[in-house]
């Protein structure tokens, strides 16, 4: 074993020291020679340097031999991943099917055992019936007439059984009977094993299936007095009868066929047509209870596939109610729906119109919010939104029902398509009869750009909307979603739901657009009727307060109220948005607003006075660029008050460098002082 000691620079450099002659330091056979020393470490050096080189080659070639195998052993693993994966899967797929030939097997080995008995009594009946015809033809060759100790037996039977049998077995039914009456459990055990391989062994079977069910409904929910029922019986059964899992079947099976059947049928057929509200939640009650009642009933032993053999019992109650259970559904849906919508605007006073018909007023509409030509008033809604959140809870709510409805009552084949129909009708009356309907009265009520004192009541419409529209998203989510998630009816719900949106977003884009507009034309009839052209050219210069104009003060006052209305109206990054269209289109207003004016030096101040409180109105807004705007907006102001030596170094400043010329030379040329010689050579 090669073990190797820490390297150790110091003792190697001594070492060759030592090695090489004249490298020692006390005399000896050579005397001290350091070129010759100089010239060994140099040597020493470069082929350390060599072998170093050629070990690092060596050392990378390792590294990429490394990085290959990895990637092919990694490769390796991937193919053996998969592998495994495809046999485990076959290793499923095979235990699945092991396990359905199992059970299968044990189902055809019952039948198969069902079979044998009667199999077996058909053998016997055979015998019987060749001795009957050895007796008529008189030639009695077998041993059952020969042998004389069996002829005496065959005799006796004749004489005492064959007469006696069916009072002897109607003797034994009415002991059965009557031991089930007393409550003896041996002696109807004893009667039923004798009654066993005879035909009146189902009598008896029938007579204790009727007997234990009396007295067993006597409270009001027959389907708990059934669990019950059927709990005592498998408790006792077994104990009087060899096949306790026949007999509970035929009892389960007699309890649903006769007494559940019936008690369904008079819950539904009295409000069958009269009533679909109350059918349809009669209908799922009772379905919902038959199938609890079915899920306690797997826990006894029925045989071997006590699953079907209760879903038939179950279909066999219901069929002939599902088979059209989702017409009456959608038809009920539809119905009570319009009723919500209708009571609304009843409550209202408001007759439903056609808007967006596409005819003339549609056409003159679209012109007068385009053009803001006096082609008639807007309707007048007098600030209704003729949205409802108790509407909407009571539309998704009618909608939540039908759902559940929907997931207990439909086949599996069929509950996408039938959650689907429902959806659709929550789209026709929620999405498009109250909340596209009031887009689009929200749209014709909004009053043109030059209105004066108009009621913006749209961003209300706005708020309502998002929130019921939150609402509907919610329930889309958590009730339509499972229902269809693994169907091909999940990209339709998909697609449709985004048309909506779209068709949705589209309107409120335009009604804010619009409202935006009515908001800036509310400003400029505040600038134009308060906004004095003395304000910035007084005639006494010497006795102006510094101040805010009259029409600064309304203006930003309206400004702040608008801004407030629409962080209310709106959530997340949509306020946002807005804020900065009507901040820009707030500037914009103010930028033009302010070229109409000459400014003496007095009104120039005054005219920095109000930017800067717009300015201070933008920091509301909390939007950068809005507020970049007001700034520069600011900086432009001063040059109607700068002394003209100092002009080219104010423009040459940092909030107004990057601004085009003419931009500047327009506001200059607003000065009252503009055309002196003086201040024309200094700006140019």
């Amino acid at each position: 074993m090669c073990i190797f000691e820490p390297f150790v620079a110091d003792e190697y450099i001594e070492r060759l020291v030592w090695r090489t002659p004249g490298g020692g330091s006390r005399g000896g056979p050579e005397a001290f020679d350091p070129k010759r020393l100089l010239e060994e470490f140099v040597n020493h050096i470069q082929e350390l340097q060599i072998m170093d080189e050629r070990i690092q080659r060596k050392v990378e070639k390792l590294e990429q031999q490394c990085q290959k195998e990895a990637k092919e052993f990694a490769k390796k693993v991937q193919e053996l991943q998969k592998s495994n994966q495809v046999a485990f899967q076959h290793f499923q797929e095979l235990d699945e099917h092991i396990s359905y030939v199992a059970t299968k097997v044990c189902h055809l080995g019952d039948q198969l055992e069902g079979v044998n008995t009667p199999r077996q009594r058909a053998v016997e009946a055979q015998k019987l019936m060749k001795y009957f015809n050895e007796f008529l033809d008189g030639e009695l060759k077998s041993d059952v007439f020969t042998n004389s100790e069996k002829v005496n037996k065959l005799l006796a039977i004749s004489i005492s059984g064959i007469c006696k049998y069916h009072d002897l077995e109607c003797q034994l039914i009415q002991e059965f009977t009557s031991a089930q009456r007393r409550g003896e459990i041996s002696r109807m055990r004893e009667v039923a094993a004798v009654l066993l391989h005879f035909k009146g062994y189902s009598h008896c079977v029938d007579v204790y299936i009727k007997q234990c069910q009396e007295g067993a409904y006597l409270r009001n929910d027959i389907f708990e007095d059934a669990a019950i029922l059927c709990q005592r019986v498998n408790k006792q059964v077994g104990d009087i009868f060899s096949n306790p899992e026949t007999v509970l079947a035929k009892l389960i099976q007699n309890v649903f066929e006769i007494k559940l059947q019936s008690f369904v049928k008079d819950q539904l057929e009295e409000c069958r047509k009269s009533d679909a509200e109350q059918y349809l939640k009669n209908l799922y009650d009772l379905y919902t209870r038959t199938t609890n009642l079915s899920s306690k009933l797997m826990e006894f032993n029925l045989g071997t596939d006590k699953q079907t053999f209760l879903s038939k019992l179950i279909k066999s109650i219901f069929i002939s109610y599902l088979e059209n259970y989702i017409e009456v559904e959608t038809g009920y849906l539809k119905s009570r729906s319009a009723m919500i919508l209708q009571r609304y605007y009843d409550s209202k006073n408001h007759q439903k119109r056609s808007i967006g018909t596409g005819g003339i007023q549609d056409l003159k509409e679209r012109i007068r919010q385009r053009t803001n030509l006096p082609l008639g008033p807007s309707i007048d809604t007098h600030g209704e939104t003729f949205l409802s959140q108790e509407v909407v809870v009571n539309l998704l709510q009618e909608t939540k029902q039908a759902f559940e409805r929907c997931h207990r009552l439909s086949d599996p084949s069929d509950l996408p398509r039938n959650a689907f129909r429902i959806f659709t009708i929550l789209v026709e009356f929620l999405c498009i009869e109250h909340i596209d309907y009031a887009l689009e009265t929200g749209l014709a009520g909004i009053p043109s750009s030059d209105s004066r004192n108009a009621n913006l009541y749209f961003l209300d419409v706005v708020q309502q909307a998002n929130t019921i529209f939150h609402l509907f998203d919610k329930q889309f989510n958590d009730h339509l979603m499972p229902l269809i998630s693994s169907s091909p009816k999940l990209s339709e719900c998909l697609q449709k739901k985004k048309e909506i949106i779209e068709q949705m977003e589209m309107k409120l884009d335009t009604g804010i657009d619009r409202t935006l507009n009515c908001m800036i034309g509310q400003m400029k009839h505040i600038l134009t009727a308060e906004q004095k052209k003395t304000d910035f050219k007084p005639e006494d210069e010497n006795n102006v307060l510094i101040q805010y104009t009259n029409a600064c003060v309304k203006v930003c006052a309206y400004v702040r109220k608008q801004v407030e209305k629409i962080k209310n109206s709106m959530d997340g990054k949509n306020v946002d948005t807005v804020l900065m269209e009507l901040g820009v289109r707030f500037h914009r207003l103010i930028y033009e607003h302010l070229q109409q004016y000459s400014y003496s030096c007095m009104g120039g101040m005054l005219a920095i006075c109000d930017v800067a409180e717009y300015r201070k109105c933008a920091k509301d807004f909390k939007i950068p660029l809005v507020l970049h705007l007001f700034d520069t907006l600011h900086a432009l102001c001063n040059l109607l008050v700068v002394a003209p030596d100092n002009l080219k170094q104010v423009c040459s400043g940092e909030q107004l460098a990057n601004l085009d010329k003419n931009i500047l030379h327009s506001f200059v040329q607003l000065r009252a002082d503009y055309r002196s010689a003086r201040l024309a050579r200094h700006f140019s």
